[in-house]
């Protein structure tokens, strides 16, 4: 297989990110993992260098001072991608509601001709896990409303879960993306689709972490729901 880069941001990932580091080091095919840490206090870097001498080449950490946003994380990490010529990137979280077994089929998604593939709950009815009721339907209708106000044709615009070929990653100005928290993946979709550019949603199963904090907030909730509005009203004005 040809170098693929799995991008995780980590900020007190203690409790997965040993198994999750081994878990994709056991996959087939060489992955290599970035692991782009905030400061975590809780000795989620120490972890990640000691794996990275178990697994020379294939670990990489980059750590960052404070908690800098979702987004930062992931475009910090493409631009790491990019100079070292990765052709073909992914996010992915630390918590396993992305379960990495899934990787090879958003790989192959690309390979086969998609520019960006997305590891979707909800392409194939609703396949969420361990989530309350109340949180499936926040979910769900948030990727409602995002078709609704931007016209994508995407079914799970909010997901998280991604590979992104090198060459779509190198036509999209990051200068130009303007969100940090969860209306960062909103933002990455609809900037390539308005580029024209071939999405296509994977089915996957999304399981809700088991260790660890959750790092939902109400802020990440409503930045998501007036940055669509924002993302529609800039894309009157300014070209793909």
């Amino acid at each position: 297989m040809s170098r693929a880069l799995v991008i995780i941001p980590t900020y007190n990932e203690i409790e997965n990110i040993e198994k999750m580091l081994n878990t994709v080091m056991a996959l087939p095919g060489g992955y290599e993992v970035l692991i782009v840490d905030d400061g975590s206090p809780d000795g989620t870097a120490e972890v990640v260098r000691k794996l990275m001498q178990a697994h020379e080449g294939r670990i990489h950490l980059e750590e960052r001072t404070g908690k800098l946003g979702l987004g930062t994380a992931y475009i910090h990490g493409f631009k790491w991608a990019l100079a070292r010529n990765y052709p073909y990137v992914f996010e992915m979280d630390c918590d396993f509601s992305h379960n990495p077994e899934d990787l090879p089929r958003l790989l192959e998604a690309c390979e086969s001709g998609a520019d960006v593939s997305i590891g979707s709950r909800y392409v194939q009815g609703v396949n969420v896990v361990n989530w309350p009721m109340s949180r499936v339907l926040l979910s769900y209708f948030a990727s409602v409303y995002v078709r609704f106000i931007t016209g994508m044709p995407i079914q799970d615009a909010t997901a998280g879960f991604k590979c992104y070929k090198r060459d779509t990653l190198a036509a999209i100005d990051f200068s130009k993306i303007h969100f940090v928290g969860y209306a960062f993946q909103i933002e990455m979709k609809f900037t390539a689709w308005r580029k024209g550019l071939v999405v296509q949603e994977v089915p996957v199963i999304f399981t809700d972490r088991t260790e660890g904090t959750s790092k939902m907030s109400s802020g990440i909730i409503k930045e998501a729901i007036f940055g669509v509005i924002k993302l529609k009203i800039w894309s009157w004005f300014t070209k793909p």
